[in-house]
């Protein structure tokens, strides 16, 4: 199993295609199927109906004749069309209730509606045809909000990253995970069961060599579309711009001026197709406006050109310094999640992230797994002789003996208390054994002093595994290392018991 595939089978789970969208991929998978059954699976859900026809009949379309039932829709707008629309509402709607920390789901769609229309406007303006152009854009970056879903904090950091260092998306991804969201996306449309010349273009949609000859046009348009959605939802709109204008002359000989009207026509025709979509609407004006806004602004308040650099680059000097301090505030924020201040182990938090996470790849693989718990005998006495500084010092010699011990996979964490947990992948119940005793026998030999005074400290430990042969759940699995543990205690402490 690939990477890729890893992250999308994890233990978060992502959003599924509702049947219907099934339906319909299944149905249009067989070169024989007919217009009739496409109508009949569309018909089957009213609510689509309804949002396909007010579609039709909006100005994106343009059409001459009210459309007052499928059949006429598909008359007007084509099968394949009518396909990709159905498909892009009933996909849409497998993201729209989620919610994310700093990630803003309405923001996302609106921002890939916008693209998917300007895909629509450019293929038209450039005389490009193709069926998939408009689902293409949709769908571009469903990679990203799957990614996020899939690992919400480490996303963060990238997006810190990405506001930070300015460098394009797809090269922190990969430094990050090892893969991008172009790939992601790809293979979670395949997944899902949507045809090849959906999910190809998405892999390649941001690149600019080694596309499919055969996508290669409909890879440039996609990538415009995401150029001109930018201008909009972006944050430097006057440099998206200049590049969109550039790109668009570059690549598909568009001269200014009609660059001027695409730019402008994505605003007024997303206004509508973002109601269509049911998608929290912010109001979008063409840009040619606001630069006459900004242009009116500017004379009202009289500033030199002079003053006005000044001004840019003090602006640009506070973001860049607020971009960073936001970074390593948030890198704080995570490790402080998930971190015990005392020990500096992870804490109890994400055990139980990890313990998710390390079960659900023990079921999917068969692989071994061994959770050992730990805890210091007679801490109590420890506390009352040498008072909670003592017993902190205790606490941290313990967590640095460990430390020694461990793998970088090994999951170490202060269970609660003064207990220490254990998560050891791929680790069956010999290995565990040795790795426990080892903790044991560190532990042990600690030099520790406290008040002038040598101190001895020593641990009971328990051992559980996971064996493929009898799987356990969480719940089985900790309850098991704690009866080993309390074996260990009542037969005197200091030992190593292991769960039979």
């Amino acid at each position: 199993m690939s990477p890729v595939q890893e992250l999308l089978k994890n233990e978060i789970r992502l959003p599924s295609p509702p049947a219907i969208a099934l339906r319909i991929v299944d149905l249009v998978k067989r070169e024989d199927y007919s217009f009739k059954q496409l109508a009949s699976i569309i018909e089957s859900d009213p609510a689509l109906i309804v949002r396909i026809l007010r579609l039709a009949n909006s100005s994106f379309y343009g059409v001459p004749k009210m459309v007052g039932n499928i059949d006429k829709a598909i008359a007007v707008l084509g099968v394949n069309a009518l396909k990709n629309i159905a498909l892009s509402f009933i996909l849409s709607e497998a993201f729209k209730d989620q919610r994310g920390e700093r990630f803003d789901f309405d923001h996302f769609s609106r921002r890939a509606i916008t693209a998917a229309v300007a895909s629509h406007l450019l293929s038209a303006e450039i005389g490009f045809k193709s069926d998939e152009t408009f689902i293409t854009s949709l769908l571009q970056d469903i990679g990203v909000a799957a990614m996020f879903l899939s690992n919400r904090q480490e996303y963060l950091a990238v997006l810190d990253e990405r506001l930070v260092s300015r460098q394009p998306l797809t090269v922190i991804e990969k430094q990050t995970f090892g893969f991008d969201h172009q790939e992601v996306g790809s293979e979670l449309l395949k997944m899902w069961g949507l045809p090849e010349s959906v999910y190809l273009p998405i892999r390649y949609h941001h690149e600019t060599a080694n596309v499919p000859q055969h996508i290669q046009k409909l890879c440039d348009v996609i990538r415009m579309s995401d150029r001109l959605a930018a201008i909009y939802y972006g944050s430097s709109s006057v440099k998206n711009v200049r590049n969109v204008k550039d790109m668009l002359l570059e690549t598909f000989d568009v001269v200014a001026t009609a660059s001027d009207a695409l730019i402008d026509s994505v605003a007024e025709k997303s206004r509508d197709l973002l109601s269509q979509f049911d998608v929290p609407s912010e109001q979008i004006r063409p840009f040619s406006q606001i630069l006459q806004e900004a242009n009116e602004e500017l004379a009202r308040l009289n500033f030199s050109y002079e003053m006005l650099v000044v001004a840019h680059k003090e602006a640009k000097d506070r973001a860049e310094k607020l971009a960073t301090q936001l970074k390593a505030a948030n890198c704080k924020l995570r490790a402080l999640a998930f971190r015990d201040d005392l020990t500096g182990l992870y804490n109890y938090r994400h055990f139980n992230e990890a313990m998710t996470r390390e079960l659900a790849r023990c079921e999917r693989y068969g692989r071994p797994l061994a959770l050992v718990l730990l805890d210091v005998d007679e801490f109590k006495k420890i506390n009352d002789t040498y008072g909670h500084p003592g017993g902190d010092l205790v606490l941290q010699t313990i967590a640095t003996e460990i430390r020694k011990n461990t793998r970088h996979v090994d999951v170490v964490t202060r269970y609660a208390g003064d207990e220490f947990a254990l998560i050891l992948p791929e680790t069956g119940q010999r290995g565990a054994l040795v790795k426990a005793e080892s903790c044991r026998a560190l532990v042990e030999a600690a030099k520790i002093t406290i008040n002038g005074k040598a101190v001895r400290i020593t641990i009971s430990v328990g051992v559980a595994t996971y064996k493929v042969e009898k799987p356990l759940q969480r719940k089985e699995l900790i309850a098991a290392a704690d009866r080993a543990l309390y074996l260990s205690k009542q037969n005197g402490r200091n030992k190593v018991t292991v769960s039979t």
